[in-house]
């Protein structure tokens, strides 16, 4: 019998605390069971993590890298087994898919049709379209059923049901958890309790504004007297944030949060699956978090936690903010049909802050207004607007692109991109970090002991010996679930052979589709800092894996190669 060489798939998400290699473990088993029997025996996985079953395979890293071997003549395996089709596939994925498998003659095992797919039996393709169907179905009633138990619970029992505490509170044990087999499992359930520094700082912002004061005028207020702000009181879980001073919107936050009544209140936002391309629906969807309208929260029937402001005052603070005309309470932004080609990807060089597009007379704009948002007692030398025009930057940047690829500076680019293939990957990456916090914890706890042992107060090194606790088991948690496979990397010949086909850079980016060339500028990793005062824009490469602008730009005065950091962009 000759032996028939198989690439297995299989998928797990974690939302619903799912084990990823117990899941892997019986989805190869019933992969094997299939196809021991006719001579088949796996040599290679594709196995994804945490990701959902509706996000379609071309998004999925290792389905797509999958998708990617199939082109390959010499891929290694022969068929693809799939262990559990209703993890695979979700809605019409089959139907998308599949074609992609017939064209390359790689044959699709499954157990549900007993081996190999046929194309041309309509009752094979019948029970694959109803598998994908009833994976969806699934999908929707487990978020029926969760969302329909977390509205009562927090209505009902008032239960804290996870997430960031709100800034003037900190979590508290509340006992096992109420689910009893997650309590067999050691899971505590929390509560909210007062935080000692910050909850003052809450009561008084409640206070001063119902005295008349403006947002701006209380951020200025708290920044001057040296109080942190949510992001700096916390930097822990606000690494996006800078932490120099309070803004308008920290205060206004605080302002609108209804869990300073010491009520439980859930769904204020929401989840919305939004289409990523209408013109091509085989992309799937986006995930989009939404604010609810006040009519659609819930409120527990009882004060669950220690409330910082009363019911009353909470109710004249929102009465006085709808009354400011158009400065509306809902946090809802405005989409734009306006295309900006370097969204997300332009700094602020004298605060550091991502600046916002802005479209004005039918030109792209990007502007940073920290002087409007944020309190100006820390003393910052901030212009009142910074503006930069798009069109001043993006045809500079596409020559610079441009000119990497040229054929005089070509061989020194494909250099750089071939030794960038050697970096470990962030995943790689992720788990060293994890693995450090657990020995970090381990010899701190062992240091706690110690000091119990010596005589030191119990209820003091009991807070701490919690701590570290808490902090092993969310790194132990991140590394159960990081699942790292060695990825196929392109050499230095594929590169060139992709450069060549490329053509003529410049002509291929001054071409692009806007929309398309935003994804190209953020796929390179690019990083564009505007310093007004000197009108340049220094681009640097984001990307740990791919050093190729912090090399060009630091070594500038060492060879010829264009530099980003003399990019100039002056406006007319």
């Amino acid at each position: 019998m000759n032996t028939i060489r198989f690439a297995f798939y299989g998928r797990v998400s974690t939302e619903d605390k799912q084990d990823p290699q117990s899941s892997r473990g019986w989805q190869i088993t019933r992969s094997r069971a299939l196809i021991e029997s006719r001579g088949g025996v796996i040599v290679t996985e594709f196995f994804d993590v945490d990701k959902s079953r509706s996000i379609p395979w071309q998004r999925r890293p290792h389905a797509a890298a999958l998708l990617a071997e199939l082109r390959n003549p010499d891929r290694g395996f022969d068929a693809v087994v799939i262990g559990e089709p209703q993890r695979a596939f979700y809605g019409n994925q089959y139907g998308l898919t599949f074609p992609v498998f017939e064209h390359f003659r790689v044959p699709l095992w499954v157990p549900e049709v007993g081996g190999p797919i046929d194309p041309n039996n309509e009752a094979h393709d019948l029970v694959m379209s109803v598998f994908g169907g009833m994976s969806k179905g699934e999908r929707n009633r487990i978020k029926i059923r969760v969302r329909s138990a977390m509205s009562a619970q927090a209505q009902m029992e008032g239960r804290f049901l996870g997430g960031r505490p709100p800034y003037g509170y900190r979590l508290a044990d509340a006992g096992p958890h109420p689910n009893p087999a997650k309590a067999a499992d050691g899971k505590r359930a929390h509560r909210l309790e007062l935080d000692p520094v910050a909850a003052p700082v809450v009561e008084e912002i409640f206070a001063v504004f119902l005295d008349g004061y403006g947002l701006f005028a209380i951020a200025e207020r708290l920044t001057r007297n040296g109080i942190p702000s949510p992001s700096a009181h916390d930097p822990g879980r606000n690494r996006h944030r800078s932490g120099i001073a309070w803004s308008k919107s920290a205060v206004r936050a605080i302002l609108t949060n209804p869990r300073y009544t010491g009520h439980q209140v859930w769904n204020r936002q929401r989840k919305d699956e939004v289409l990523i391309d209408v013109d091509d629906v085989g992309l799937g969807h986006t995930t989009k978090l939404r604010w609810n309208s006040k009519q659609d929260w819930v409120w527990s029937k009882t004060v669950v936690h220690p409330p910082i402001v009363s019911t009353e005052d909470f109710d004249a603070v929102q009465m006085t903010l709808t009354g400011r005309g158009d400065r509306h309470t809902d946090k809802t932004r405005k989409r734009t049909p306006k295309p900006y080609q370097l969204r997300g990807l332009l700094y602020c060089g004298v605060c550091d802050r991502r600046m916002q597009g802005q479209w004005v007379n039918d030109a792209a704009y990007y502007r940073c207004r920290f002087p409007e948002e944020y309190a100006l007692a820390n003393h910052l030398m901030h212009p009142r607007n910074v503006y930069l025009r798009e069109d001043r930057v993006v045809p500079r940047l596409d020559h610079w692109l441009g000119r990497l690829f040229a054929p005089h500076n070509v061989d020194q680019t494909l250099d750089v991109l071939a030794a960038a293939q050697d970096v470990t990957p962030p995943e790689a990456q992720a788990l060293a970090v994890a693995r450090r916090q657990i020995t970090e914890c381990d010899r701190k706890l062992a240091q706690h002991r110690a000091a119990l042992e010596a005589g030191a107060d119990p209820a003091l090194v009991a807070g701490w010996i919690q701590e570290e606790l808490v902090r092993k088991t969310a790194a132990e948690q991140r590394l159960g679930r990081a699942h790292v496979l060695p990825q196929r990397r392109p050499g230095r010949d594929e590169l060139a052979e992709i450069t060549h086909r490329l053509g003529d850079m410049v002509r291929v980016l001054s071409n692009a589709d806007p929309i398309r060339k935003a994804k190209i500028y953020a796929n390179i990793g690019l990083r564009l800092i505007y310093h007004p005062s000197k009108q340049k824009v220094l681009v640097t490469c984001t990307h740990d894996q791919d050093p190729i602008g912090d090399r060009f730009v630091s070594e500038a005065g060492h060879h010829r190669t264009p530099s980003l950091a003399s990019l100039v962009c002056e406006e007319p």
